[in-house]
């Protein structure tokens, strides 16, 4: 099939990419004067493991080309994968295609515009012409987008039309022909699914938190609590990890669209207070910090282990590091940081600021260290060198925002430690 791929999100890069490689001629849309693919993706998409090397394989096979937006607009199937908050210029898309086509048009809309946004497209076509806007649920994870794809666990799509859905199912048959799920319903249902979905993982991460943070209050170990919790089989150990809070754009955006919905619909501010209480969440390694020193950090040095909003991912979106560099800043600490991925986001970020700095090695980040703050769960911090890393901090303390660090072991050799609900 010939495929359009409107949109430079990470979604239409590895879309792009695996679509590419089952066999499909793919376009993505650039009207830009780059030509180079890994400089069009940008740091944090480049960064995704697997995918810069499968897009420049698929370019060098010619199964991926750029293609302009009126070139595009010829073709009879598109795929939208754009920013949440670019519906207006998905509206100018689909009008223009239409403009161009009279023949049978299969518009997939993979972007998170809202409930009933896919409807409102539909509205530009003709739909007893087989011109259809269908909706296509996005359940990639930055770090594990390829194998999100690859290997889905559920497939949910929306679509009313036979024809549309008969080229829907054939374009996925390389990843769903032994899939267990693949849920077909009205594109209005399964938007709202995809929203549902996302705002209950939002309110199990809230939930375990505030659990963690009275836990801290009565002297139990929150993580006791969540294994008891686990063990139903009604709640299960999915998402059930306390820590300092979540990030990403994409999650933060849908969460707050259906926190939108609930309030405006319902009068609801369930979700906005889940929000709310994340940004305070976020907060919490630098509080216990803060309460350590007696409010006073003033000139001290501050390592922090992890600064990417989640393992896997060199991005920053709204990263629970990025409130406490601030924090860190604003009361003249020197600010040490270490990240498997994030570093050069961190310094297009914070340039040369003299407060700021960072290092490849995350044992020099160490030297002469007040304090470790441990702020993504990367897999390279779970078991360091803890008598290393004892020797060259100036004071032994670690502050474990994701609980990743066994707390007997370490204050057995002489840490002082703080978890998150231990």
């Amino acid at each position: 099939m010939k495929i359009a791929i409107w949109g430079l999100e990470l979604t239409a890069w590895a879309t792009a990419g695996i679509l590419a490689q089952s066999g499909n001629d793919v376009f993505i849309v650039n009207d830009t004067s780059i030509t180079d693919p890994v400089i069009l993706m940008g740091s944090s998409i480049r960064n995704e493991p697997g995918l810069k090397d499968l897009i420049a394989d698929q370019f060098t096979k010619q199964r991926l080309q750029f293609i302009n937006s009126d070139s595009a607009a010829l073709l009879s199937i598109h795929i939208l994968s754009m920013n949440p908050a670019a519906f207006e210029n998905a509206t100018i898309v689909v009008d223009d295609i239409a403009k161009l086509n009279s023949k049978k048009l299969l518009i997939i809309n993979q972007s998170h515009f809202g409930v009933g946004c896919t409807d409102k497209l539909q509205t530009l076509l003709d739909h007893d012409n087989d011109q259809v806007v269908a909706y296509l649920a996005e359940n990639i994870s930055e770090g594990e987008a390829l194998n999100n794809l690859r290997h889905p666990k559920s497939i949910t799509f929306g679509c009313t039309n036979e024809w549309a859905s008969m080229m829907i199912r054939a374009l996925l048959r390389p990843f769903s022909a032994h899939l267990e799920q693949l849920l077909v319903m009205t594109p209005k249902e399964a938007e709202f699914a995809k929203l549902s979905i996302t705002g209950m993982l939002a309110l199990r991460i809230g939930y375990i938190n505030e659990l963690a943070n009275l836990a801290e209050q009565l002297n139990v170990d929150i993580d006791v609590i969540k294994q008891s919790m686990g063990a139903d089989p009604r709640i299960g150990h999915h998402y059930l990890n306390p820590g300092c809070g979540f990030g990403g754009n994409t999650f933060s955006q849908t969460i707050k669209g259906l926190a939108n919905l609930l309030a405006e619909k319902r009068q609801s501010h369930l979700l906005d207070m889940v929000l709310q209480e994340n940004e305070k969440q976020k907060e919490q390694p630098f509080r216990k910090l803060w309460q350590h020193y007696e409010c006073d950090i003033h000139n001290l040095n501050i390592t922090i282990w992890g600064a990417s909003f989640k393992p896997g991912s060199a991005a920053l979106d709204s990263a629970p590091s990025l409130r406490i560099i601030s924090a860190l800043i604003a009361q003249q600490a020197h600010v040490h940081i270490h990240d498997p991925e994030a570093l050069e986001n961190i310094e297009k970020l914070y340039g040369d600021h003299p407060q700021v700095h960072t290092y490849r090695d995350k044992y020099e980040a160490l030297n002469n260290a007040d304090a470790l703050l441990l702020l993504t769960e990367w897999p390279e911090y779970w078991s360091p060198d803890f008598e290393m890393m004892h020797s060259r901090m100036q004071a032994p303390l670690i502050i474990d925002g994701r609980n990743v660090f066994n707390k007997a072991l370490l204050e057995s050799l002489n840490f002082i430690y703080y978890g998150i609900g231990r």
